[in-house]
């Protein structure tokens, strides 16, 4: 994009954001859309790009000797598909599953999840499962703590309440649902993160009897949020 005329950028980038959200023609002036404007164009959605990124998932239970010091979740809505965050900032909002920091207050990381998909997507939550962990070799972002767990589960969305704002930051973030295929590809986390949503689907699948989604677009949960059956 830095090599780009800023029009050619805008361009390629609209495209993308349209491939990968399934939103059809993008119709253009000057690198601006002229009609409907999809969900990952006004909120300036980006790719979490990290071509290094390999950090399997691990199954079993999280070793004694390290601590849980983060919960995230595949969120699932009862159409298949599965609700992102994206934090908004100046250059541009990163997409993000749901969930947080374990907090000295969370009784459980499963306590984690729910406080801060409530705080960040206005989400209630059923019956959380364990999918498995990611090892953090160092804990640089909480300080250099050293090797902890990050946990990944899958779970089910039973409301989704109006737009608030996140206490933690001080703004509302967008909230998006996408197939878990299309949610893996915005958090660029490659083949593991492919494999990952293939197993968060294969849960819901078993466990829930949800639909594995198809090929959709990506949409943007409205302000006043959603009636789900």
């Amino acid at each position: 994009m830095q090599r780009l005329r800023s029009v050619d950028g805008q361009i390629m980038l609209a495209a993308y954001r349209a491939r990968l959200g399934n939103t059809a023609t993008a119709h253009l002036a000057d690198g601006q859309h002229i009609l409907d404007v999809p969900a990952l164009d006004h909120h300036d959605v980006h790719v979490r790009y990290r071509p290094m990124w390999d950090s399997p998932l691990n199954h079993g239970p999280v070793p004694e000797r390290l601590p849980v010091q983060q919960a995230w979740a595949w969120c699932f809505v009862p159409d298949g598909r599965v609700v992102l965050v994206a934090d908004p900032g100046p250059r541009g909002a990163l997409p993000m599953l749901p969930g947080g920091t374990v907090e000295s207050t969370d009784a459980t990381p499963e306590d984690t999840l729910h406080r801060e998909a409530a705080e960040e997507a206005q989400l209630t939550l059923t019956d959380p499962v364990r999918l498995g962990w990611v090892l953090d070799e160092t804990g640089e972002v909480y300080g250099g703590v050293g090797p902890n767990a990050r946990l990944r589960l899958a779970t089910r969305v039973t409301a989704i309440g109006p737009t608030a704002v996140d206490p933690a930051t001080g703004h509302p973030f967008a909230r998006l649902l996408a197939t878990p295929a299309q949610a893996a590809a915005l958090l660029g986390w490659g083949p593991p993160g492919a494999r990952q949503a293939q197993l968060a689907v294969d849960t819901a699948r078993e466990r829930w009897g949800l639909p594995a989604a198809a090929r959709a677009a990506i949409e943007e949960i409205p302000a006043e949020g959603m009636r789900l059956s």
